[in-house]
């Protein structure tokens, strides 16, 4: 039973096991790339059925199954029913929005891990990719055309490193080293962006910059929420508690563990740069409205006495003493503009200007 929605909500009162399709609604054709290869050797082509798959077992040679595409719930299914994966296995892997994890099945392990793009529009994106990993295959479950293991295709392709000469292991490694490495591009545009609102924050911050500091936050939150669960996964992994793994690709494997955990300190130094920005941005702006007050309130100081001054003689009696006298006009003004001075004067001495 398979059906293709995009609410988890929709999903409730379903038997354990109903393939659903959790996540954004596509209707693009899946692309299956199928890749054989060994120390020297390699095949690799694209194919539309599941029914071109050669057999695997006992074959000499690592093969990897890379699937772009996770809304087609009948390649999902072809698929577990060809290499007979778990009912619940295949209900994870149509489900965009699984935490990240590892299962161990017996004769497959289960990896689920989320790596991190920006589109043409600078939008972070968010993609699960599912892993099944064999004794001489891997199977890579990707929710979008963009391919995120382009870099380890080629080095397959050109025989660049160590990954000819090695097992399904070491090519799972590759593809999580792969992944984690990514953050780090991630992060660091994320870092070169608050290092221009931080400019921007000293020199003229405006609700533009406040807008900015928000949609910031609110992607270090989805971040942090997709990658802490990765540090979990990588851990079990490079302590060997899985026989998939061999010595080489366990040792490997403890290197990604400390990119990973370097990766979550920098999500957490960024956070805290966030939340000195915005109180950075609070107190300019409080800054600046105590400038423009302090301004207001020093015009509002100097026109008081004149104020007082031009009522004075601005009342309407006969016996006024100075009424009658020649220059009392251009005296009151003189007398006016010397006092406004004085206070100019002695406010720039109390530096309050």
């Amino acid at each position: 039973m398979a059906r293709t929605i995009g609410s988890r909500a929709l999903k409730a009162g379903l038997p354990p096991g109903t393939l659903v399709h959790i996540g954004q609604k596509r209707s693009d054709q899946v692309k299956i790339t199928f890749t054989e290869y060994s120390e020297s050797q390699y095949l690799s082509r694209e194919i539309k059925e599941i029914k071109e798959f050669l057999p695997l077992k006992d074959k000499p040679v690592v093969t990897w199954i890379d699937i772009n595409g996770i809304h087609s719930l009948e390649t999902i299914e072809n698929i577990g029913e060809y290499f007979q994966l778990h009912p619940l296995i295949l209900e994870d892997i149509a489900n965009s929005e699984q935490r990240s994890k590892v299962e161990d099945f017996g004769e497959y392990l289960f990896i689920v891990l989320k790596f991190l793009s920006y589109d043409a529009e600078k939008k972070l994106g968010i993609e699960q990719i599912s892993f099944i990993l064999g004794s001489n295959f891997v199977i890579t479950f990707q929710e979008h055309d963009e391919d995120a293991f382009l870099p380890i295709k080629t080095r397959i392709k050109n025989s660049a490193g160590r990954i000819r000469a090695m097992g399904a292991d070491y090519l799972a490694y590759s593809l999580i080293d792969a992944i984690v490495d990514n953050y780090f591009v991630i992060l660091e545009e994320i870092g070169l962006k608050l290092d221009l609102l931080e400019e921007e924050l000293v020199t003229n911050p405006t609700r533009d910059t406040l807008r900015l500091i928000h949609q910031l936050k609110r992607e270090m939150l989805l971040i942090r929420k997709s990658i802490w669960p990765s540090r979990e996964v990588i851990s079990s992994l490079q302590r060997g508690e899985f026989s998939f793994f061999e010595d080489i690709a366990v040792l490997h494997l403890k290197d990604v563990y400390d990119h990973a955990i370097q990766v979550i300190d920098t999500i957490e130094t960024l956070r805290d740069m966030l939340s000195e920005m915005m109180d950075i941005y609070l107190s300019s702006i409080s800054n600046r409205i105590n400038d423009v007050m302090r301004v207001l309130t020093i015009i509002t100081t100097i026109f008081i006495p004149l104020s007082f001054i031009a009522g004075v003689y601005g009342m309407n009696f006969k016996y006024i003493p100075e009424l009658n006298w020649r220059y009392g006009y251009p005296i009151v003004l003189f007398s006016m503009l010397l006092l406004g001075i004085l206070m100019l004067v002695y406010f720039r001495k109390k530096k309050w200007l």
